[in-house]
């Protein structure tokens, strides 16, 4: 068996994680993704209310919950906008983004692919 030999070297630290999104970024996509679940669960409630004629509580549950999400949805693109340095053309299509069901993660898979979430440089 060798001898536990300990080293006063300093051990090499690894480099920062530049992959990583900022924590606005990373709240800003799941609010997206969480609000285009409320737009499903609204337009179910949505159905059952005014088609089927059964029941209000879709509408009931999912109408203040979806409400909830805009609002941060909102806010957070507008965080976002700014710290990433969004033209406002960009930062238009995050807050139009909330009007179409399911067109916050459309935005946010093309904002991730075409690089919106990396900061841009003054």
């Amino acid at each position: 068996m060798r001898p536990v030999t300990t080293s006063t070297a300093p051990r090499p630290t690894a480099a920062p994680d530049t992959t990583r999104h900022p924590w606005s970024v990373r709240a800003f996509r799941a609010v997206a993704v969480a609000e285009a679940f409320s737009w499903a669960g609204l337009l179910v409630g949505m159905y059952l209310k005014w088609v089927a004629g059964t029941t209000e509580r879709g509408v009931e549950i999912f109408g203040p919950v979806h409400g909830s999400l805009v609002v941060a949805y909102v806010a957070l693109a507008v965080l976002v906008a700014v710290r990433m340095r969004w033209s406002p053309w960009t930062t238009l299509l995050a807050l139009a983004a909330t009007v179409p069901p399911f067109c916050t993660v459309v935005l946010d898979v093309w904002a991730h692919r075409t690089g919106r979430y990396v900061p841009r440089r003054p």
